[in-house]
């Protein structure tokens, strides 16, 4: 009698988006690093500065973290200077967030290094694979999955 198939870790689709995601992930990070800036820092100047949001949970979907996991990325992005909060003393729900000069700053030398490392990741790809990986990699993740903590 043979036991249930060895699983194989290296074959695991899991296991390989995982590997490919870090790779890309780190290659950027590391270009954000030379800013002082992270993926969620990161993330948050994009929302505010080119997607127009600009409450916390707006925030929050547009990236797709949790409330507490953005609030404390605010938090910090306050205190370094990176953007601002007002309104929503008596109700968080009114809290505006406006990014500063130095956030503004700060996207517009980030851009140029998102860019390249999205170049550098599609590069990889042959015409018309980049479509197709969309395409598969939105059926993995149905929209009733819960927010990620971090990013």
């Amino acid at each position: 009698m043979s036991g249930p198939a060895p699983y194989r870790l290296h074959d695991a689709l899991g296991y390989r988006l995982t590997v490919a995601a870090r790779r890309v992930e780190r290659r950027f990070e590391a270009a954000l690093k030379t800013l002082g800036l992270t993926r969620i820092t990161w993330c948050v100047l994009l929302a505010v500065g080119e997607e127009g949001h600009h409450h916390p949970s707006e925030i929050a979907d547009f990236i797709g973290i949790d409330r507490t996991a953005t609030s404390r990325a605010l938090r910090g992005m306050e205190a370094a200077g990176l953007i601002t909060r007002d309104g929503g003393r008596n109700d968080r729900r009114n809290t505006r967030v406006r990014l500063t000069e130095i956030g503004t700053g700060l996207l517009d030398q980030a851009r140029p290094l998102a860019s390249a490392s999205r170049m550098a990741t599609e590069a990889r790809l042959a015409p018309g694979e980049r479509e197709t990986l969309l395409t598969l990699l939105d059926k993995l993740g149905p929209d009733d999955d819960p927010p990620l903590r971090r990013l």
